[in-house]
């Protein structure tokens, strides 16, 4: 959808800017891997990359970028339009905190019964995707920035991290995700 807007955006700007190019690019993503890609792209232009390599290499880290994010709670993904408020609120009462992933759309990638196993099961799959590598990395979180703060050490400790990031989600995924919800946002470096 902002990607739609985003393309709407550039037809105007051609009456205001005329001359200019502007390259749409969809993110397939959202939270701190939109700025990961971002940031990229920005790193590229001020090394005086031309447009073409600049998209190239915000389209490399797109392709590579994970993005993983545990819930606290269902019962407030249904306000996203995602599941049904019947599936939220029987995955509330059996006390499921969902796995999740963002690549393209939003995928449920297991459920655990607590914070402690959700963190663990995080981890484990980031690291059967990285290994020892060398990796960018973003902690996020709604509402939740010492639990936040803890899997940033923790992350640190345990990957070899050209960059970390400490980060808020952003309201509308506060909204949709509830408080207590961390992610992270990965890729490998090059």
């Amino acid at each position: 959808m902002m990607y739609h807007v985003a393309c709407d955006a550039r037809e105007l700007a051609k009456n205001e800017l005329p001359g200019t190019r502007i390259e749409i690019m969809d993110s397939y993503t959202a939270t701190s891997s939109e700025g990961m890609i971002a940031l990229v792209a920005a790193r590229a232009a001020a090394e005086n990359k031309d447009l073409a390599e600049v998209v190239r290499t915000a389209e490399e880290v797109r392709d590579e970028v994970s993005t993983i994010i545990f819930l606290d709670t269902i019962k407030h993904v249904y306000r996203s339009g995602r599941i049904p408020k019947v599936a939220s609120q029987i995955g509330s009462v059996l006390k499921i905190k969902p796995l999740l992933t963002i690549s393209k759309a939003v995928r449920f990638i297991g459920v655990v019964r607590n914070r402690k196993q959700g963190i663990e099961r995080l981890i484990q799959m980031m690291r059967e995707k990285v290994g020892a590598s060398p990796i960018h990395a973003s902690v996020t979180h709604a509402y939740a920035p010492e639990e936040a703060e803890k899997l940033k050490q923790r992350v640190a400790s345990e990957f070899n991290c050209v960059e970390l990031w400490l980060s808020e989600f952003s309201p509308v995924m506060g909204y949709a995700c509830g408080t207590g919800t961390v992610g992270i946002a990965f890729y490998p470096d090059s």
